[in-house]
């Protein structure tokens, strides 16, 4: 069975920017399961992984456009230590949370200074250019519930 649109698809991969030093991937003897042509996993991937089947391996590159965007400079807002809990001590490379219309919105903290925080609302790997390494473990046809629900049930899914 092949890799296509409403399928469960279980695969390991790795991820690296590039330099070949890991930023992440799957944990041994538990691949990734998701639902192929659901978004659940970068664009750039999933259309890569069309049509491999059950033990292919494949060098995937990414684009930014392809996987989390390009980094918006508007992204980058200042927010004035004001608006922060007196208790709370801001640190580069912590997350404070906002909560918006869409619900609560993670806010990367690069930089503190005495008067404000400068957060960074782009995900940490948008406009970088993104190299997995990855091997296809399982693909099955997804179930209605699967399909009904948009995710994968079972080991290495929602409802594992």
């Amino acid at each position: 069975m092949k890799v296509a649109n409403g399928r469960v698809v279980a695969l390991d991969y790795r991820l690296h920017l590039g330099d070949g030093q890991i930023i992440d991937q799957s944990a041994p003897n538990q691949p990734l399961a998701y639902l192929h042509g659901h978004k659940q996993i970068v664009p750039g991937l999933e259309g890569a992984l069309d049509g491999l089947g059950v033990g292919d391996s494949k060098q995937v590159v990414v684009t930014p456009e392809e996987g989390y965007g390009i980094h918006k400079p508007e992204g980058v807002r200042n927010v004035p230590r004001t608006m922060l809990p007196t208790t709370y001590l801001p640190q580069v490379g912590g997350t404070l949370m906002a909560q918006t219309e869409d619900g609560d919105v993670p806010l990367r903290i690069i930089a503190v200074n005495p008067d404000h925080v400068v957060v960074d609302l782009n995900h940490p790997l948008a406009g970088k250019t993104l190299h997995f390494d990855v091997t296809v473990r399982e693909v099955r046809d997804a179930t209605q519930e699967e399909l009904a629900h948009g995710h994968v049930h079972g080991p290495g899914g929602a409802h594992g």
